[in-house]
């Protein structure tokens, strides 16, 4: 399920030089996605091993500090937990990307003292999520991934991309209602992209940036930092 490694990046991993190494498959179906390809051609893109990765990881001992697991979504990735146990006794920071559907294997690796950063997508208000994600999805388990991640004592963020037909001041204030008492949030601008899963997704204009700063005014009304992710 590993399908892609980008050997350095100075910004998926704040703070740290870092590889990324994305997952392949996930439970959803936003239509904006541009990672398509991790959602419905996993068979059609070679996969590394981990013997591949970690034989990368023993060459960059001296140059990178930490390890992005994207996806896709990684979670539901079977050996995860082993996986990331492996990186850090390498002595490698780890950061987790996720979309917070699959909280039990969350609160394993944050007991287990396995990851250094997370980072939840959160799409919309939960009353709104389904349409989004095109897909059922547990809200009960978002809510406990939201409480996890608040109450874990490592470093994290919340985010969301400003989807132009679904994002607006109503959905920011209700967002940052469910995420009250974070510390972190990024507003991330949407971007159109070819591969979108969604058709209309494709040429979509992004809202300008002067919007995303009046989402910004809203949100620092509830959460300490929030800063605009140009992506």
């Amino acid at each position: 399920m590993i399908k892609g490694l980008q050997k350095t990046t100075l910004i998926d991993y704040p703070g740290k030089i870092a590889c990324t190494i994305f997952i392949g498959g996930c439970n959803f179906r936003c239509g904006y996605c541009y990672n398509s390809d991790l959602v419905f051609k996993l068979n059609e893109i070679p996969s590394i091993t981990e013997e591949q990765i970690f034989n990368f990881l023993e060459t960059r001992k001296k140059f990178l500090e930490g390890v992005c697991i994207t996806g896709g979504e990684p979670t539901l990735y079977p050996g995860l937990e082993i996986f990331i146990k492996k990186i850090k006794d390498l002595g490698f920071s780890v950061k987790l990307d996720t979309n917070g559907s699959n909280s039990e294997v969350l609160e394993r690796l944050l007991k287990g003292h396995l990851l250094d950063y997370v980072a939840m997508d959160v799409k919309a208000s939960l009353e709104n999520y389904e349409w989004v994600i095109g897909t059922k999805v547990s809200r009960e388990k978002l809510k406990g991934s939201i409480e996890l991640i608040k109450k874990s004592g490592v470093d994290y963020e919340f985010r969301t991309t400003i989807i132009p037909d679904v994002i607006d001041s109503e959905q920011i204030t209700a967002i940052c209602q469910e995420i009250k008492g974070a510390k972190r949030y990024f507003l991330q601008q949407f971007r159109p992209d070819k591969k979108a899963i969604g058709e209309k997704y494709r040429k979509m204009k992004p809202l300008p940036i002067s919007r995303l700063r009046e989402f910004q005014d809203i949100a620092r009304q509830a959460i300490p930092e929030v800063a605009i992710r140009n992506c």
